[in-house]
């Protein structure tokens, strides 16, 4: 038997196959990704390309033929005369991008933390856990908001928009990692007292192999779910970032910025320029956040 026959025939993909919400989350959320890595094949025009632009298109409605040059644009075109639907394609490989490298970010240190609190205890559990504690008791956007204006603030004004989306990436990851690091706490609390772990103290084997060959593996079920349901979370906050204009600079433009601009148009009738790229965001985070609660359902011990 192959080992695609043989993952077809698991319980998991089992579960899968019984979710209409599993196969439309996910079928709508790889159309979008896929739509948004291979956008520059996919895409009608380059909105980036000033060379491409023509303003006579500007303020085209959706699938009308521009009034000045007759081209005909699916989701209309904004101010610039730029396609809406390139720059929505465009624009999700940023929001992608920054949603992904900060999920991973909090995950490696969310899961360091809270390997290092279960196993260790004493005054590393504590400070760890108190720091936690802390964060918590402030919104997550408005802790990533401090953290974007810091870090903006010191770096040099040259380097600024070359180094927004990796400060956004830090930004959005350090303002979420206390659900990785108290889920793995709690796990690896569980975790060290059994038989297997207390084999591996009596073997000789160091506290780092231990937690990172042992106990680690065990604990990744849960961590897999909240990096599934966090990634919606952080593709909101950076498009709340990008809106409010403390996020991915105008030159790359995500779907925050998009919706930042569109929404400058929506009262004097351009509501494609809003419409579409708000519709875009709320699908992207939808289908990731769906996909995330069956996984949790699918994973869950007591549901099997």
């Amino acid at each position: 038997m192959s080992r695609f026959t043989s993952a077809w025939q698991s319980d998991f993909a089992w579960k899968f196959r019984r979710s209409p919400v599993a196969i439309v989350s996910f079928l709508v959320l790889m159309t979008l990704v896929l739509g948004a890595v291979f956008a520059p094949l996919v895409a009608p025009y380059d909105p980036f390309d000033p060379g491409s632009l023509n303003l006579m298109n500007g303020f085209t409605p959706p699938m009308e033929p521009n009034m000045f040059s007759g081209e005909v644009f699916w989701l209309g075109t904004d101010d610039q005369g730029r396609d809406v639907f390139s720059t929505i394609l465009f624009g999700m490989r940023i929001s992608l991008f920054v949603g992904f490298a900060a999920v991973l970010f909090a995950m490696l240190l969310g899961v360091t933390l809270g390997l290092l609190a279960g196993y260790l205890g004493g005054w590393t559990e504590t400070i760890i856990m108190r720091a936690a504690d802390v964060q918590l008791t402030f919104p997550a956007i408005l802790v990533a908001m401090l953290i974007f204006g810091i870090a903006k603030g010191i770096t040099p004004v040259e380097y600024r928009d070359q180094m927004a989306i990796w400060v956004l990436i830090i930004a959005i990851g350090l303002s979420d990692w206390v659900q990785f690091a108290r889920v793995v706490r709690g796990a690896t609390l569980v975790e060290k007292n059994k038989e297997y772990v207390q084999a591996a103290r009596l073997i000789g084997r160091s506290k780092g192999a231990i937690m990172l060959r042992h106990i680690l593996p065990n604990v990744m079920s849960p961590v897999l779910v909240i990096a599934t349901i966090s990634l919606a979370l952080a593709i909101i906050a950076e498009a709340t970032l990008s809106f409010l204009g403390v996020g991915a600079p105008p030159t790359q433009p995500s779907l925050g910025t998009l919706i930042r601009i569109g929404q400058g148009f929506l009262f004097s009738g351009e509501w494609w320029i809003l419409f579409f790229p708000a519709v875009t965001l709320l699908m992207l985070a939808l289908s990731v956040n769906l996909l995330g609660d069956w996984l949790r359902d699918a994973l869950n011990p007591r549901l099997k």
